[in-house]
C-alpha cells in the first residue's frame, strides 16, 4: 500500500463537519485510499454510485430515508457521486439538517462534480485532488535512491499506482487503464458529438508536449473549430488528463501574451495514447518527456502541499524562453528543464531585468529528485 500524501490532511478532517470532496481519475487510488480509511474507523458505510440501488435512492432522496440508509453510520463514503442526481443539493440538505455522520464523496469528473457541488456546498465543503503517485510519496514507500533509479521506468510508463506496483507488464495494463478511464469518463461525455476527434486531438496534444499550442491551428488540422477545440481541452482538463500552462506576461514588448502549453498528468498515459514504449536510449522525445514528468511533477507536490502557486512558461517573439516559471506570493522560482546534465543553459537578460525578483534553476536528470522531495 502506497501511502497517500493528502491521506493524513484527509483523517485530520474527519472531526469536523465538512463534507470532504476527493477528486481525481479513475485508477489512480481514490478507492484503494478510502478503503484504508474505511477500515480504520467503526460504524462506517460505503455506498458505490454506480449500483442502481444507490442512484434510486438518491433519486427519492429524503433526509430521513437517507439516514434511515446508513443507520448508526459514523462516517458515509460515496464512491462516483457524479453519477447521482441533484448530488450537491442533496448533500446539502443533509449538512444542514446536522447529519450525525461525517461524509465523503469521490469523483472522476470535475466538471459533473463540481458543477452539481460548488454552489450548494459554498462554505461546507474540504476539497482535495488526488493524482497519479508523486516521486515523494514512492520515495517513502521505498526509498530516494531506489525512486531515483527508476526514472527511466517513470518516464516510459508514469506513476499509476497499478502500474507502479505490477512489474513486467506495464504495458498491457497501461493500455488497458487508459483506454478504460479514457472512454468511460471522456468518450461517453454527454453530449460529445464526435468522440473520434478528441481521441485525434489527444494523439496530437501527445506528440507537441513542451511546445506551444495554437488552437487555430489545431483546429484546421481536426476541421474544428476553435470553440470545439477549446470545449474538447476543457473536458481533457476536467477529467485529469492533461493540465494547461498559460504564458507569464505584465505586458512588455514583444512577450507573448495568449500562449499556452499542454501537459499530462501522467506520462504513461501520453505513451499509452500515442503507442510508443520505446527505450529511452533510442527515443527521439526524451527531452519532451522528462519535461513532462518534471511540470506534472512538480505540480502535483505544490497541490499536494497546499502551496497554491501558479505555473506559467515564458517566451518572447524572438524566441526566448522559460520552461516553467512558478510564482510563489510574487517570487518567481524559474526552472529550465533539461534531460542534459551538460547542456548549456543561460536565463535571458531580457527575463532577468525587467523581473528582478526570482530564483534561476536548471533541472536534469542527475539534480532532479532534489526538487521533488
Amino acid at each position: 500500500m502506497i501511502l497517500r500524501k493528502i491521506q493524513p490532511e484527509i483523517e485530520k478532517k474527519l472531526f469536523d463537519k465538512k463534507i470532504i470532496i476527493l477528486l481525481g481519475a479513475r485508477q489512480v487510488g481514490k478507492t484503494s485510499m478510502l478503503e484504508t480509511i474505511f477500515a480504520n474507523n467503526k460504524n462506517a458505510v460505503w455506498l458505490n454510485a454506480d449500483e442502481a440501488v444507490i442512484q434510486t435512492l438518491f433519486e427519492n432522496f429524503t433526509v430521513s430515508s437517507f439516514s434511515a440508509f446508513v443507520g448508526d453510520a459514523k462516517l458515509v463514503i460515496i464512491d462516483e457521486a457524479q453519477q447521482l442526481a441533484d448530488v450537491g443539493i442533496k448533500l446539502k440538505q443533509l449538512y444542514d439538517k446536522s447529519a450525525k455522520f461525517k461524509i465523503i464523496v469521490t469523483g472522476s469528473s470535475a466538471f459533473e462534480l463540481r458543477n452539481k457541488t460548488n454552489e450548494p456546498l459554498t462554505g461546507r465543503k474540504w476539497e482535495y485532488q488526488l493524482y497519479p503517485c508523486s516521486f515523494m510519496e514512492l520515495a517513502n514507500n521505498s526509498n530516494i535512491p531506489s525512486e531515483v533509479q527508476a526514472l527511466e521506468t517513470r518516464l516510459l510508463f508514469g506513476s499509476y499506482p497499478e502500474i507502479v506496483i505490477h512489474n513486467g507488464d506495464e504495458k498491457e495494463r497501461l493500455q488497458t487503464l487508459a483506454s478504460s478511464y479514457l472512454y468511460k469518463d471522456v468518450l461517453m461525455w454527454q453530449g460529445l458529438k464526435k468522440p473520434e476527434k478528441i481521441m485525434q486531438l489527444l494523439k496530437v496534444l501527445a506528440l507537441q508536449i513542451g511546445s506551444e499550442v495554437n488552437y487555430n491551428e489545431l483546429g484546421k488540422q481536426l476541421q474544428l473549430s476553435n470553440e470545439t477545440i477549446e470545449k474538447y481541452i476543457s473536458i481533457l482538463e476536467q477529467t485529469f488528463v492533461i493540465f494547461r500552462l498559460p504564458s507569464y506576461s505584465t505586458n512588455l514588448k514583444k512577450e507573448l501574451t495568449k500562449g499556452k502549453k499542454i501537459y499530462f498528468f501522467d506520462n504513461g498515459v501520453r505513451n499509452a495514447i500515442i503507442g510508443d514504449y520505446r527505450a529511452i536510449a533510442i527515443r527521439q522525445d526524451v527531452g519532451a518527456l522528462f519535461e513532462n514528468y518534471i511540470i506534472s511533477e512538480l505540480w502535483k507536490k505544490n497541490s499536494n502541499e497546499k502551496k497554491y502557486a501558479e505555473f506559467y512558461f515564458w517566451r518572447t517573439a524572438d524566441q526566448q524562453e522559460i520552461d516553467l516559471i512558478i510564482d510563489n506570493d510574487g517570487t518567481l522560482n524559474t526552472y529550465e528543464i533539461k534531460w542534459n546534465p551538460k547542456a548549456k543553459v543561460k536565463l535571458s537578460k531580457t527575463f532577468s531585468s525587467n523581473y528582478p525578483n526570482h530564483n534561476f534553476t536548471v533541472i536534469h536528470k542527475d539534480n532532479f529528485w532534489e526538487y521533488l522531495v
